[in-house]
């Protein structure tokens, strides 16, 4: 047996009637997160239009180096949450995430022109990432009560899509008051970044005692593929492999936004921003409506948007009605899917395993964007990104009816025999 919990993991637990606060832990990650998000977008809103039109990479390459980027983190992600598991570490180990992509913004700062050292640079921030993104979610499951997970991811989701929205914005008024002195946004980026990582050291709580708090035993094994004892949890990561494989990356929506509606490139960094703003309104209220319904259905509501995104970008219609209903569209697929997916999976790991369950989900789920956004980079490339689109279509209405079914309504509780 494999125990954390008993009971449905994904079944709507009783209301008592008060309305909870959020927890102090999930507002001070999240204020971390936010500060943290205003230093990376900084340097990152502009990346795709440098990379294809300014460069003239082709949608191929593009592919493969975004993919990379969100990808290549997959080892680190589980080395993180595995460290973090160890001791009850989490709150150390996300401190050396944070300060790893501190760091990489005196990389971007040191690269000059060099596209080899500007790639090192952004990786760094990307490593950075994947080693503290586990180790804090694990910090916000151990902090709040099972029944509340999914207001409380909503909170702080909502928190770090407000720094993503600011930090573009940050770094669009440096330019505009520097006279494009890409300098000064690194050093004000560097600067955030350090900003966000004293703020973890001395807001958050350390992870060990919110592991002993748990009450839940420690596991006898501590296999980095231990969780997998689950049935449950097992359904959950062949769902989220499944989705993630026909998910193409937001960069290209935003490529074939561009191109479908001839917008001028100036106006393609803030291209972003309205699914930021869409995600950052409906974030609580998609993690309270997964606390009240369950989070099964959410999750999968969330796939249907982005499909329907997909269609539209097929269909005929208005300009700005296209360009806000996609906005909006992936707006509310990351509000439904992101933090949801946490709150349905955190319940079925025990305290010990928490960080190391949640890194395995989240790798699955990188290596699987890292596929589709070859796969689909590549059919672009050979096809045109009309074909490219019906496809990945196809395959994500294929990938939502096989999820439908491997996440039944009543899923194997955590305790039940493999």
């Amino acid at each position: 047996m494999y125990l954390a919990t008993t009971g449905r993991p994904d079944a709507p637990p009783p209301r008592t009637g008060a309305r909870r606060r959020v927890p102090g832990t999930v507002l001070a990650l999240g204020t971390v997160s936010l500060v943290t998000d205003v230093s990376s977008e900084m340097v990152t809103a502009v990346l795709p239009l440098y990379l294809v039109l300014g460069l003239g990479l082709t949608p191929l390459q593009f592919g493969f180096l975004d993919g990379l980027f969100n990808g290549a983190t997959a080892l680190v992600r589980l080395l993180g949450g595995h460290a973090a598991d160890r001791g009850g570490r989490h709150k150390r180990v996300a401190g050396l995430g944070y300060a790893l992509s501190a760091c990489s913004r005196l990389g971007l700062l040191l690269a000059g022109a060099s596209t080899g050292w500007i790639a090192a640079a952004l990786a760094g921030d990307r490593l950075g990432k994947g080693i503290r993104t586990a180790p804090r979610d694990a910090l916000i499951t151990l902090g709040t009560p099972a029944e509340d997970l999914g207001r409380a991811f909503g909170v702080h989701r909502a928190m770090d899509t407000t720094g993503a929205l600011l930090g573009p914005l940050a770094a669009f008024a440096l330019l505009w008051a520097t006279a494009d002195a890409y300098d000064a946004v690194f050093v004000v980026s560097f600067c955030t970044g350090v900003l966000g990582l004293l703020l973890l050291v001395v807001l958050v709580p350390g992870g060990r005692a919110s592991t002993e708090a748990a009450g839940a035993p420690r596991p006898r094994t501590r296999t980095l593929l231990a969780p997998l004892r689950s049935a449950a949890y097992r359904r959950i990561l062949g769902a989220t492999a499944l989705l993630g494989a026909v998910t193409v990356g937001d960069a290209f929506v935003y490529l074939l936004l561009q191109r479908r509606l001839d917008l001028a490139v100036t106006w393609f960094p803030f291209l972003p921003l309205g699914a930021a703003a869409g995600y950052l309104l409906l974030a609580v209220p998609a993690g309270r409506l997964a606390d009240r319904i369950g989070r099964r259905r959410p999750f999968l509501y969330g796939h249907c948007a982005l499909l329907l995104a997909y269609a539209l970008l097929l269909a005929p219609g208005p300009g700005p009605l296209l360009l806000g209903l996609v906005l909006g569209l992936l707006g509310v697929f990351y509000a439904a899917t992101d933090g949801v997916l946490m709150a349905l999976t955190g319940p079925l790991l025990p305290a010990g395993r928490r960080a190391s369950g949640l890194a395995l989900v989240q790798t699955v789920q990188a290596l699987a964007r890292m596929a589709a956004a070859t796969g689909f980079g590549a059919a672009w490339t050979l096809w045109g990104p009309t074909a490219a689109l019906v496809l990945a279509l196809a395959g994500l209405t294929a990938a939502l009816g096989c999820a439908w079914r491997l996440l039944p309504d009543t899923p194997t509780p955590e305790g039940s025999p493999t």
